[in-house]
């Protein structure tokens, strides 16, 4: 498991009652800052679950089926790699947008606002440039909503570049 928020806890909890151990992966120093005091004595007190901090996977092993995960820990570079065979990545509740820049508006969360101008819900400040999933602003934040935003915005895409096609002449 990937992740160090409630989400992450959750199915880590969920997850040690069925598999044989669950590994839980976080950048962080820990999970109290992330995480609800519930949650992390739960993950402290099983024997299924051991937390790995300031760890991030650094390589995925296998051919057609992953069979092992390498993670570096990000403070020692010491590398630790485990027969698994099965990565559940639970990262979505800070967005990914600082490389962004002020290349489009963000809300104060950083999360793209979206809706600009009446031309697509999924239309950022930026003409031509859409935003779906996660990363957008009062989206639903669950991984099918985002394929359907996705499959949704392609219209707006596709209208827009008729839309330029026709100013071009």
């Amino acid at each position: 498991m990937v992740g160090g928020g409630n989400s992450a806890g959750q199915a880590a909890v969920f997850l040690s009652g069925h598999a044989t151990h669950v590994h839980v992966l976080v950048r962080g120093d820990g999970l109290a800052n992330s995480m609800s005091d519930y949650l992390v004595r739960r993950i402290d007190q099983s024997r299924r679950i051991t937390l790995h901090t300031n760890a991030e996977i650094t390589r995925l092993h296998g051919d057609r089926v992953l069979k092992r995960v390498t993670w570096t820990n990000r403070g020692t570079g010491a590398a630790t790699t485990r027969d698994i065979g099965n990565v559940f990545v639970m990262i979505g509740a800070v967005p990914n947008t600082g490389w962004m820049g002020d290349c489009v508006a963000l809300d104060g969360k950083g999360f793209v606002l979206t809706g600009n101008a009446g031309a697509s819900q999924f239309q950022t400040s930026v003409p031509g440039v859409f935003a779906v999933g996660d990363v957008r602003a009062g989206s639903v934040k669950r991984v099918t909503s985002g394929v359907g935003e996705g499959s949704v915005c392609i219209s707006a895409v596709h209208s827009y570049l008729a839309g330029r096609a026709a100013e071009a002449g």
